[in-house]
Formats: structure tokens, C-alpha cells, sequence
């Protein structure tokens, strides 16, 4: 469903934004690289029927070789618990993703964390079906979270 009109994220709590993907290196080398796209699934299945562990929302993207998942999360505690938790579907792939990349370049693997505390994030959205930090967080119109960028934001005018 389209949102006709202005909106933005409205974030009342602290929330991390976690960044996760990975680049194929080598497509030829499929077999080196198959099993750690066959390992996300499981966790986001995991992570979507515990609501508990603290994953608040996700969205997937690629282009190319690369592939990205926006997650966002309730808490960093949250995050690490489930990247350390042994009875958890994370660990083990993860230990095995370090030994195989420190073995070979097949595959590449990144992440990026932010925290964000109310107030110091900004989001628009025009004629959008719900997305990104708004599906996480609250979907309010535009007027209720300020016209302007600086007034999402809480900041002060600045010289």
C-alpha cells in the first residue's frame, strides 16, 4: 500500500541500524561461497519467529556481486546475544565464514553498526509504501515530526 503524502520515522526509543552483506569474488567458485547464502535464511527465519532476540525489521537489496541487508534492531545487546549465542543459528556460520576467508578470497563479508539515539536521525518518504526505519519504528506524517530536515533531526540552527 502507497502512503500518499509526507512521511517520516518517528523514533521514540535508542535503535541500531546493523548493515550486513557480502561480494562474491569468484562466481566460478560456487561451492566455496553457496553454503553462507543458504546460512541467512535461516537466521532471519529464526530472528522472525523469536521476536524476543530483538530484530525489529529487515530489508534486502543486491546489486552484482553484492548483496546488502539493512536490519534494524531494539538494541546493540540484542544484536550481540544473537551473534553469540551458541544454540543460536549465527555462530557457527560465522565461525566459519572467518576460517574460510582467512583460507581464501571466494567471498566477501561486511558489516556496519549504528546506534541511534531519538533525535538524531532524519527520514522522508513521498508516495511510499511503508519502508526502512518507518517499518521499524512509527510511520507518522510529516507534520507531526517537523517540515524541514533540521526539524526531523531536533538540531538548532547553526551558523
Amino acid at each position: 500500500m502507497v502512503f500518499k503524502g509526507r512521511y517520516t520515522a518517528q523514533v521514540d526509543e535508542p535503535i541500531v541500524v546493523f548493515l550486513i552483506g557480502a561480494r562474491i569474488n569468484k562466481l566460478l567458485r560456487f561451492r566455496k561461497w553457496w553454503w553462507v547464502a543458504m546460512a541467512m535464511p535461516r537466521m532471519m527465519r529464526k530472528l522472525t519467529e523469536v521476536p524476543e532476540l530483538g530484530l525489529l525489521h529487515s530489508e534486502s537489496f543486491s546489486r552484482g556481486r553484492t548483496t546488502l541487508m539493512v536490519q534494524y534492531w531494539r538494541s546493540f545487546a540484542d544484536l550481540e546475544r544473537f551473534a553469540r549465542d551458541k544454540d543460536l543459528p549465527h555462530l557457527e556460520p560465522w565461525r566459519r565464514l572467518n576460517k574460510q576467508m582467512r583460507e581464501s578470497d571466494e567471498i566477501g563479508f561486511y558489516h556496519e553498526t549504528y546506534t541511534i539515539q531519538p533525535g538524531q536521525v532524519e527520514a522522508i518518504y513521498g508516495n511510499m509504501p511503508m519502508f526502512g526505519l518507518a517499518t521499524a519504528t512509527k510511520h507518522v506524517e510529516v507534520a507531526a515530526g517537523g517540515e524541514s530536515a533540521r526539524q526531523r533531526l531536533g538540531a538548532r540552527a547553526s551558523a
